[in-house]
């Protein structure tokens, strides 16, 4: 089967029950593909991206791609993309949603990511395949799932400490964990999408995370993308 994005694109044409089965076998098939194992190397740099829609329901989206060194956190880069999105927002296929013009707006960069962080889930997914782990296996990067709030999954409240920690898990499977970004606010929901470990995608999250709940790249990319979409 073909896994390039022409054959992610169809499904956003077409919402029968047929195209809904094919996005969840396609997921359920590349999830099998991951690869979520320690990382070997040093990262130099690492990207935060984010979606926002115009508020008059146009069906224009605009993507914003941040770029920095690591871990020196430095804006390097930043590149912009607009696409017109009809795929309807459905829990689990956020990826067929949002996908197409992320991959648009990353390939853009100048600049070749090390890492990548997504505002979605990455293996913590009814079918092991969220945004993270769909686009961090199209572009064979290691690629980090940073979510406000639980797709699937049972945890217990971490402590209220900056740094705290405890494990989401499936059906007793291990799919990601629920992290204190600053103290007393609440946690956010990682989880590796490709080509990374749990471990390393926690302490990559935490030590980009500058006083906010949201991770810097991540949050800047927010603020920028829901601009140009006013």
């Amino acid at each position: 089967m073909d896994w390039s994005l022409s054959s992610v694109s169809p499904l956003r044409r077409s919402f029968s029950e047929a195209s809904r089965r094919k996005a969840f076998k396609m997921q359920e098939e590349l999830s099998q593909k991951l690869i979520l194992e320690p990382v070997t190397y040093n990262f130099k740099s690492i990207c935060g991206t984010d979606v926002a829609f115009t508020t008059n329901n146009s069906g224009i989206a605009y993507a914003v791609c941040c770029l920095f060194s690591f871990p020196e956190l430095k804006l390097i880069e930043e590149s912009r993309a607009t696409m017109p999105i009809n795929y309807p927002y459905i829990p689990g296929l956020f990826a067929f949603r949002e996908g197409p013009i992320l991959l648009k707006v990353i390939k853009k960069l100048h600049v070749e990511p090390d890492i990548i962080l997504f505002d979605g889930h990455g293996i913590a997914h009814p079918r092991g395949f969220g945004l993270a782990s769909h686009l961090g296996y199209l572009l064979s990067k290691p690629t980090i799932g940073c979510a406000k709030t639980r797709l699937v999954g049972e945890y217990k409240e971490p402590g209220a400490k900056q740094g705290s920690s405890s494990l989401l898990t499936l059906n007793k499977k291990i799919i990601g964990a629920a992290v204190r970004t600053k103290d007393g606010i609440k946690p956010v929901f990682i989880s590796p999408g490709n080509l990374i470990d749990l471990e390393t995608s926690i302490k990559i999250i935490l030590s980009v995370s500058q006083g906010y709940r949201i991770p810097e790249p991540l949050r800047l990319a927010h603020i920028k993308s829901r601009k140009i979409a006013l």
